[in-house]
């Protein structure tokens, strides 16, 4: 495990946008990973800035986001089909049929998820998986609980993560209870990953990730048996290692 310390969120954010610009560089046709939430906000400008100064081609990529909401409208501005767009997508010139979502307003979520790991596979797999972790240690919508999903599935939110969540909507009613997920398994096949932690709040949560027992009460925990994850953290975020 990789582990990178830096004492600003922009140079995190460089850091991560560089390094999966070198990804696509030496594999045109990568296969990218992605998350949503404020984290890597500022990676996906990153990403833009090297697009616009003709560093980086995106045309061959594909892109599998990591998780949706559940019975929320694509089109409302806190779907992730919506940030997506409006903080990557619409910014540079990846084709719209290269990037796949998990579909939260699916009639059969079970097959939707099926679907879903099928297209990964068909795709060659993830080359480069970027994740957040939640303060409980959840990894896209995986919390905690009693063992590791293995495959894409739906998800009863905690209250922490319905919590931390509601800063995006105007009130805390307004915020999905339900989301559809890659499983942990899902992500610990990718064959590299990064983590971009920010804040004293996700401090314990790193702890637990990096030196704690492997346990899915702290889901990111599996981590440790990835064979290339890198973290990029702030000192803050890093403050209990």
């Amino acid at each position: 495990m990789n582990i990178l310390v830096y004492d600003s969120q922009e140079k995190i954010s460089r850091a991560a946008g560089n390094y999966i610009a070198s990804i696509v560089t030496s594999k045109p046709n990568a296969v990218l990973g992605l998350a949503t939430g404020s984290t890597p906000l500022l990676t996906y400008k990153a990403m833009i800035e090297l697009y616009e100064s003709g560093i980086v081609d995106y045309s061959k990529v594909k892109t599998f986001n990591l998780d949706e909401y559940c019975n929320l409208d694509v089109n409302d501005k806190n779907s992730y089909y919506t940030f997506m767009h409006e903080n990557l997508f619409n910014h540079i010139n990846i084709p719209e049929e290269n990037i796949n979502f998990l579909d939260g307003n699916s009639k059969n979520p079970e097959q939707e998820c099926l679907d879903y790991e099928a297209k990964i596979e068909n795709a060659g797999g993830i080359d480069i998986q970027l994740l957040g972790i939640g303060s409980n240690g959840h990894i896209a919508f995986n919390e905690p609980q009693d063992f590791f999903p293995r495959i894409s599935h739906v998800v009863a939110l905690k209250e922490s993560t319905i919590n931390d969540n509601s800063r995006f909507f105007n009130s805390i009613e307004e915020v999905p209870t339900h989301a559809i997920t890659m499983g942990i398994g899902t992500i610990m096949r990718a064959k590299k990953i990064v983590i971009i932690a920010l804040g004293e709040k996700k401090a314990n949560a790193i702890k637990q990730l990096v030196c704690g027992e492997v346990n899915p009460h702290c889901p990111a925990s599996v981590l440790q048996f990835h064979s290339d994850v890198t973290l990029l953290l702030d000192k803050e975020a890093a403050s209990l290692l």
